[in-house]
């Protein structure tokens, strides 16, 4: 069964959004999403017991797990993926970004409903360190699927790439705590 996208944005949805969630959401194993109904997107959220947790910030999406017979699902805000309401200057940088974060926060969802609902061998404390790694394997998978041919032309240099960036976030942390 397909997730039913519903778009209940007020504004005009940045180029291609549909598209992109589809395509994000292709790319995750059928079974991670077993059980979730639909996917809405709104301009902001307003469930009151997710204001109290994000402490005035605006969140980019929330899951909502299974209640009842009603199923699990997913909603996703787009003004603070878009900035649309900021001055033109401070909207560049996220309208570039848009596609990106907007399937990182799909990830997210679908990984917090996968450990969440599907894996019950892992413990509570240790869901956000699991679906920050599965957003990460998510996100290298999509984006190498997006782009076949940046991602063969750079697969050869890749380790040297990732250890160089190893080695330079042990140099930050190290000059960090000798600031510190």
């Amino acid at each position: 069964m397909a997730i039913k996208i519903e778009n209940q944005y007020e504004g005009k949805l940045p180029r291609n959004t549909l598209a992109n969630i589809e395509s994000a959401l292709e790319s995750v194993p059928r079974e991670h999403l077993r059980g979730v109904e639909r996917l809405r997107l709104v301009d902001v959220i307003t469930e009151p017991r997710a204001r109290v947790a994000a402490k005035g910030s605006e969140l980019p999406g929330l899951y909502h797990p299974r209640q009842g017979n009603q199923g699990a699902w997913f909603e996703v805000a787009v003004t603070p993926l878009a900035q649309a309401n900021k001055p033109f200057h401070k909207r560049i940088i996220p309208r570039l970004s848009f596609k990106g974060n907007l399937v990182a926060v799909i990830f997210s969802l679908v990984g917090q409903h996968y450990y969440l609902t599907l894996r019950h061998s892992v413990k509570r404390g240790a869901i956000e360190s699991n679906v920050r790694a599965y957003v990460e394997k998510q996100l290298k998978a999509w984006n190498e699927e997006q782009h076949k041919f940046r991602a063969k032309l750079f697969k050869p240099i890749q380790p040297t790439l990732e250890r160089w960036s190893k080695s330079l976030a042990k140099k930050a942390a190290a000059e960090k705590k000798k600031k510190g």
